[in-house]
């Protein structure tokens, strides 16, 4: 453990023994006086300074795990670890929820409307020359499976994909990056259930992904964020009434 700033554990609050435990920890981890790789005091140690039973510390620990907080190690040299902070478990949250179709998709919509919208205002507020050769090379893309028709529905899709992730990288916001890849990384499942191809659908798309790129190109943030938000909000459309009339369908089977 770093000999920098050692944390000062106290004694477990009898009325939330367990709870307690784990937010000492927690908190000694995120205000940086255990580091990365540190290694937690022996289990007999921290359950003196706690003064808990060895079933309560491991139950606390196991906790920690879950959270990604400490990987717990066995045999010589093991022990209760801090890890490095990551993403891990809310990104396999999340993309479970989605690829479940556990989230509604009228929340997904409301969601992404207001993310998408504030990402292509920040992305066409900074890009830079080389963010605009990429986008444009992007736009090609989709515009080529676009005119494919149905054979390049799929490759169109993913194109569009390619480019709201690109916006979001440009937008230089590590979490609308990290939310934006994790949404379109696991949303194409409700795509198949909830659209229907056609190639005036395509055409349209194709259409509002080159307003949006243009606007980006050309700076105008107020309205890249406006176009980004119509784009989502007719695909979201979409899939409300498909999802509606499934419902309708299932009910009338009943």
């Amino acid at each position: 453990m770093s000999d920098k700033i050692k944390p000062e554990f106290q004694k477990a609050k009898k009325n939330r023994i367990f709870q307690d435990v784990v937010e000492q920890i927690q908190d000694a981890i995120l205000e940086g006086k255990l580091h990365p790789g540190d290694v937690l005091p022996p289990e007999r140690e921290l359950r003196e300074t706690f003064n808990v039973s060895r079933g309560t510390l491991r139950e606390a620990l196991r906790v920690l795990e879950q959270k990604g907080l400490i990987e717990i190690r066995l045999g010589t040299g093991g022990g209760a670890r801090v890890k490095e902070a990551g993403t891990d478990q809310l990104t396999e949250t999340l993309a479970l929820m989605l690829r479940s179709g556990a989230l509604p998709v009228v929340d997904i919509g409301e969601f992404r409307e207001g993310m998408e919208g504030k990402i292509a205002s920040l992305a066409a507020t900074r890009a830079t020359e080389k963010d605009i050769i990429k986008i444009k090379k992007l736009l090609a893309v989709a515009t080529e499976m676009a005119e494919k028709g149905e054979a390049g529905w799929e490759d169109f899709l993913d194109a569009d994909e390619a480019i709201h992730k690109q916006l979001a990288r440009i937008a230089r916001n590590s979490l609308y990056q990290y939310l934006m890849q994790v949404v379109h990384d696991n949303i194409r499942k409700y795509y198949d259930r909830f659209l229907d191809f056609s190639n005036s659908r395509m055409a349209e798309n194709c259409e509002d992904l080159k307003n949006l790129v243009n606007a980006v190109i050309e700076h105008r943030s107020e309205d890249a964020g406006r176009i980004a938000e119509q784009h989502v909000k007719r695909f979201n459309a979409r899939m409300r009434a498909k999802e509606a009339l499934t419902v309708q369908k299932n009910t009338l089977n009943l």
